[in-house]
This record gives C-alpha cells, sequence and structure tokens, in this order.
C-alpha cells in the first residue's frame, strides 16, 4: 500500500478503532494477492469509517457513488474492485458472525464480487490453469470442475471432524496450514479465491480461539498466495516437493507472533532449485 493510515489504529487502545483499523489494514493488504491496490479516495473514506464517522453500510455507498461519477475507462484498471472489495473485507472482518460451512464459504465470495464478477458465490464449471511467479511460470493443479462441490464438502467435514485435543502448538500450526491450503487448492471459483479464502480463514481461527489481529496479512499477502503454491506443486524430476514450510512460518508469525522471515524470493523455484 502507498498510503498507510491504519498501523495507528492497530495500536489505538480504544477497542473499535483498533478492531477496525485491523479489518482495514487487512482488507487492503489483502488486494496484493492479485497485485491490485487501493485509491487515496478508499483510505479516505476507511479512515471516516473507523472514527466512526459513517457505518461500512455507508462507506460502501458512498464508494458506489463516487464511481458511478468517476467511472473506470481503462478496462486494465482493477482500482474499482480494489476499493469495493475492500469495504467489503473490513465489513466482514468486523462482524462476528459466522458458520463452519460450504455455504458460508461460497456467501463470503458472494458478498465480496458482487456486480463485480458474473460468477461471484458460484462455484465454477471450467477447469483452469494459472502461471505463477514463483514457480517460473508453471500451474498448480486446481480441482476439476465435476468435483469441485464433492471436494469442498469433504475437505469441510474432514476439518469439522478432526480433534485438536490434545494437540502441541506446532501441530495445530501444521493441521492448519494443510487445512487452508486444501481449501484453496480446490479453486472453487473463477476469480477470487485467495481473498475469500483468507477472509474465511481469519474469521474461522477466531472460532479457534485465535485472536490474529496484527498486521501480518496486510503486509504479507503475496507471501500468503506463494506460500499456498508452494503448499501444492510436485516437481519431482526437479527435486520440488510440496511443502508448508512458508505456510507454517506465515501462521506462526500470525497467531503466536513470532518473527521469522517472510521473503518471497525464499520460495521461488528455478531449474536448478532442490528443496
Amino acid at each position: 500500500m502507498n498510503n498507510d493510515p491504519f498501523k495507528e489504529y492497530i495500536r489505538e487502545s480504544e477497542p473499535a478503532k483498533r478492531d477496525k483499523g485491523y479489518a482495514w489494514h487487512t482488507a487492503i493488504g489483502l488486494q496484493a494477492v492479485d497485485g491490485l491496490k487501493t485509491s487515496d479516495y478508499l483510505a479516505h473514506t476507511a479512515v471516516r469509517n473507523i472514527e466512526g464517522e459513517i457505518t461500512f453500510e455507508e462507506a460502501d455507498a458512498l464508494l458506489q457513488a463516487y464511481y458511478e461519477e468517476h467511472p473506470v475507462r481503462d478496462a486494465s484498471d482493477r482500482t474499482e474492485e480494489a476499493d469495493k472489495v475492500s469495504a467489503r473485507i473490513a465489513a466482514l472482518l468486523s462482524e462476528r458472525a459466522f458458520s463452519f460451512t460450504p455455504n458460508e464459504y461460497l456467501s463470503i465470495h458472494r458478498k465480496l464480487f458482487a456486480g463485480i464478477y458474473p460468477h461471484a458465490g458460484r462455484i465454477r464449471d471450467y477447469n483452469i490453469t494459472k502461471r505463477e511467479w514463483v514457480l517460473n511460470g508453471a500451474t498448480v493443479l486446481y480441482g476439476s470442475a465435476t468435483e469441485l462441490r464433492a471436494t469442498l464438502d469433504y475437505d469441510f467435514s474432514e476439518e469439522r471432524n478432526f480433534s485438536y485435543k490434545g494437540l502441541s502448538m506446532d501441530e495445530i500450526i501444521r493441521h492448519l496450514a494443510v487445512f487452508v491450503s486444501r481449501l484453496w487448492q480446490i479453486h472453487v471459483f473463477g476469480e477470487g479465491n485467495t481473498r475469500t479464502t483468507a477472509v474465511f480463514f481469519i474469521k474461522y481461527l477466531r472460532t479457534l480461539g485465535f485472536d490474529a489481529t496484527n498486521d501480518i496479512f496486510a503486509e504479507n499477502a503475496w507471501y500468503f498466495r506463494n506460500s499456498l503454491v508452494r503448499a501444492n506443486y510436485n516437481d519431482l524430476k526437479n527435486g520440488i516437493h510440496e511443502t508448508t514450510k512458508y505456510l507454517e512460518a506465515f501462521l506462526r508469525n500470525l497467531l503466536l507472533n513470532e518473527n521469522h522471515p517472510l521473503h518471497n524470493r525464499t520460495m521461488h523455484i528455478s531449474g536448478a532449485f532442490k528443496e
């Protein structure tokens, strides 16, 4: 983010401002997973919300009116998407309502991308590939379109029936890394999977008793995405194996306030790379 007025609010002693500051800081930072940047107008609107001048609903309405008056003419300019989705993420992270179900996951996508993607909240019906910088242009093998709902239901069922009782924190972190990486790998939607997964995961972590109200997601969103990629990629002939170690480092910083270095370059593979 070019302008970051939110850090001071994360350290704010007043809980309402601190929580909203975290929500906005995270929401805006998450746009980096798709290389998007938000506008100065959004930052101004967010501060008004944090200060209690306007509600989230009013912030959303202001953004809608702003872009009706200032339509984006360049098809490659996704600032409007970044602004609107940021406001919606901030609103979702500021509410406590949550249910651990596939329908909740689909609902989050619909709420984030309604009016932005025609497929908002809908499971994709086509197969996809995505060239990844961290994989030197290779792609993760995403879920098959014909099996997406069944795979999603299965992963939710497995996690719902999993018991964390008696596990060490190392074991908990490892399990959470495996769960979120598998959820992301399904890639249920045509676009917006990482942002949806991040919002869902943060809200799920709260139900497990984790606070997760620091700046790790906001400042390391691209690292989060790349660590999900590396958790789901094998190239055995070149000695490359899927690994959750990068994602675990991210989660340890997020949940335990540890200070592991999070550098995207350490995950980048090359022809000579050996895990």
